[in-house]
């Protein structure tokens, strides 16, 4: 293998960054074509998606999926998700109709409010500085407005600047804490720019005021950047229904059995973090999926979740549940900071067609519909796993991925999948069977 270094390998087209990889692993030169089968065959519409990233050698398709039946807030709507897991899909398509029958998913924002630090050091006295920043926000504000004032026209802009000093993180160490509001749009770039102009304003006034004395005009600025924790960008959803109306065909005994052990399972999520954490990945297979097809950074959205899931000091489901006069009450609250305009979801085609199948949603809306995504996902997973368990849904839905690996015929797969439809599905014993069934096809029975 040639491991020399390579020099200006974004500089490369295409064909070169290919040749590279051919070069370096000894690939056959059929990878060319091969790589091209995953083109898209609309030029316009592969050269976007190229322009999504750095060093593309071809594209990496994932599943476009509808789920149908979500009704949010009296709203009969399809979910558009990209999720590499069928059994993601199929929960939600199931809870969905599950909800539509009994109400639907209700839900309401909390606040919209996004959050950005500049971190720096100076050497001086704290109090002192807290007097003067009532100048300093004012400075910061009007050499800020050449990026604010079409935002501010869209009813956003810089919401708070707050001054901060936390020298039990480093010695002489302070944070310029701002609020943001960015309307639909996501504001990463919004939020950056406007920092960044607060750091050179800050050092501008240490420099050049008369308020501050020679020796502590130095202000080092660490950074400006915002934050992907938004405890103030929240979301709440939620769905209810007596208990008798949980279970189909089933009698009150079972469905108040039912009731009792999903209340222990949410119990146990929030004080259990090995739970808690499966349980939390559980809620993000909505949610992610949904901000993938969307066109939204999904890991920005978990990184937010998983902090305000530790809040309190502990790490802790996001989900509750509450039981009460007969009643069944499962909600969600999270943080969540979404965009629906700018980015990838202005550019790229099925983005684009995610936000029409949402009837082009406000940012507000979106964040809704992601928490019942979220909802829906958990109950549909805690549902499964204190009645059936898990795996019976689950390794059905992944039997495909199986069939695929094991290169099964297309005509012989509807009697293997009928064969185990009421029996444990793995790996080793669809194998087995394949097997068997060759075996009884060649007339060695």
């Amino acid at each position: 293998m040639d491991n020399s270094i390579i020099k200006g390998f974004s500089k490369y087209n295409k064909q070169q960054r290919i040749d590279a990889l051919i070069k370096r692993y000894g690939f056959q030169e059929d990878m060319v074509s091969w790589l091209a089968t995953f083109e898209n065959s609309d030029a316009v519409i592969q050269k976007i998606i190229d322009d999504l990233s750095e060093n593309p050698v071809c594209s990496f398709p994932f599943p476009f999926s509808i789920a149908p039946n979500f009704v949010v807030k009296g709203k009969n709507l399809f979910f558009p998700l990209v999720s590499e897991e069928s059994s993601v899909v199929a929960a939600l398509s199931n809870t969905a109709g599950f909800w539509a029958k009994r109400g639907g998913f209700h839900a309401e924002v909390l606040g919209t409010e996004k959050k950005g630090q500049v971190h720096f050091i100076w050497n001086g006295n704290p109090g002192y500085l807290q007097s003067l920043f009532p100048e300093i926000r004012s400075k910061l504000l009007a050499e800020s407005t050449f990026l604010t004032a079409k935002m501010e026209e869209r009813g956003g802009g810089i919401t708070s600047i707050e001054l901060k000093f936390l020298p039990h993180i480093l010695p002489n160490y302070y944070q310029l804490d701002a609020g943001f509001e960015t309307c639909d749009a996501m504001g990463a770039n919004f939020i950056n720019s406007c920092l960044e102009q607060f750091g050179k304003s800050l050092q501008e006034y240490f420099l050049t005021s008369e308020k501050v004395s020679a020796g502590q005009r130095e202000c080092e600025i660490i950074m400006a950047i915002l934050s992907n924790y938004t405890p103030e960008s929240r979301v709440r959803a939620w769905v209810e229904c007596p208990f008798a109306d949980l279970l189909e065909g089933k009698t009150a005994e079972e469905c108040e059995l039912f009731v009792r052990k999903f209340e222990q399972a949410i119990r146990i999520s929030q004080t259990d973090v090995s739970r808690a954490v499966t349980h939390n990945k559980g809620i993000f297979n909505g949610i992610d999926a949904l901000a993938v097809a969307t066109g939204n950074d999904f890991r920005a959205i978990e990184a937010c979740g998983h902090a305000f899931a530790a809040r309190n000091g502990h790490y802790s489901g996001l989900t509750d549940v509450l039981i009460q006069e007969g009643k069944f009450r499962l909600s969600i609250e999270l943080a969540l900071a979404v965009g629906v305009v700018g980015g990838v979801t202005a550019v790229h085609p099925l983005a684009k067609l995610a936000m029409q199948i949402l009837d082009h949603p406000t940012a507000k809306e979106l964040m809704m519909y992601m928490a019942v995504a979220g909802l829906a996902s958990n109950f549909g997973a805690v549902k499964a796993l204190v009645s059936v368990g898990i795996q019976q849904g689950h390794m059905k839905m992944h039997l495909s991925n199986i069939l695929n690996q094991l290169n099964i015929p297309e005509d012989k797969r509807a009697e293997i999948q009928q064969y185990f439809q009421d029996k444990t599905v793995s790996f080793s014993a669809v194998e087995e069977y394949w097997k068997s069934f060759g075996l009884r096809g060649s007339g060695f029975e």
